[in-house]
């Protein structure tokens, strides 16, 4: 049975009751990009630039377009996020390992880390489709699938289109996984009540993303590299007395293409001009967040 008033997945604790948080070396604002590297099956439903074409089977204006991002926005982000010591925390498609293994061998020489984003990004993928046991079957074989690629176990999972059951915490959990950004909730990271093991979440965005912000609410390039400064700033000031993390959530064919690209760089070197910053990945800020805050609530 579901709670009415609030949802059963975590405690309601105001920002002014918190003690504040403190980052590594005493750093204001910890930024993640999160990449998502998609796959979307040629004879399959996916986001689409237009709907005029996207009940047609195949669909090639739309999947030409998606692909765009595999083939060469993802290579433009890089070019942007390498010099500024930016590194992914990737929302990653298991099918993508087979069909763009290249992209899992570059990501892996910059330490990127890798979350868990379903089998595939096509609406067919989505969770709420499947029966607990079905649902387990499916995040089993995009956690193996990953671990065997990748050479570790992954620690991280968002859902295709964020797309859970009321299952779906806790096979996570029980499964070893141990953070999830299903839940765009916080500025900071909060514990997920789940009947075994132990997930947190970590902050996400679908406000500072480019698919609602392009797709949805047709922002021009420029406008989206001023929401990210705009965000930064905020969360900056705030954070000289309690730490924030800022989540800047990227799709490789809408940042990636050149006439948005150019704004994504101005923003991120923006950032990484400050002091008092975190370039760092979902999977580190996990570990630290375990170890320096968790641990010390538990002792």
């Amino acid at each position: 049975m579901t709670n009415l008033t609030q949802t059963s997945f975590y405690d309601y604790v105001p920002m002014i009751d918190r003690k504040p948080l403190k980052l590594p070396g005493g750093a204001r604002v910890a930024v993640i990009p999160y990449v998502n590297i998609e796959h979307f099956p040629e004879h399959l439903a996916g986001t689409a630039l237009t709907t005029t074409t996207a009940a047609l089977t195949p669909d090639t204006m739309n999947y030409g377009w998606r692909d765009y991002g595999n083939r060469v926005g993802l290579w433009r982000m890089i070019d942007i996020m390498d010099p500024l010591g930016m590194r992914g925390t990737v929302c990653l498609n298991s099918d993508a390992i087979r069909e763009y293994p290249r992209i899992i061998e570059e990501g892996c020489k910059r330490n990127w880390a890798w979350m868990g984003h379903g089998l595939n990004n096509s609406p067919e993928s989505f969770l709420t489709h499947l029966d607990p046991e079905g649902e387990r079957r499916v995040i089993s074989e995009v956690l193996t699938t990953m671990e065997q690629a990748i050479g570790r176990k992954t620690k991280g999972w968002i859902g295709p289109f964020l797309s859970e059951t009321f299952e779906t915490p806790h096979i996570l959990a029980d499964l070893g996984v141990e953070y999830l950004c299903d839940f765009t909730a916080d500025d900071q990271p909060f514990k997920i009540h789940t009947r075994t093991g132990s997930l947190i979440s970590m902050p996400y965005t679908i406000e500072l993303n480019d698919v609602p912000a392009f797709l949805n609410l047709g922002q021009p390039a420029s406008v989206f590299g001023d929401m990210i400064i705009d965000q930064f700033d905020v969360l900056y000031a705030e954070g000289a007395t309690n730490a924030r993390i800022m989540p800047i959530c990227l799709h490789t064919f809408l940042v990636g293409q050149p006439f948005r690209a150019k704004h994504l760089k101005r923003a991120l070197e923006y950032i990484a001009g400050h002091s008092d910053i975190w370039l760092t990945t979902g999977d580190e800020i996990n570990d630290w967040y375990r170890k320096e805050v968790l641990a010390k609530e538990q002792a």
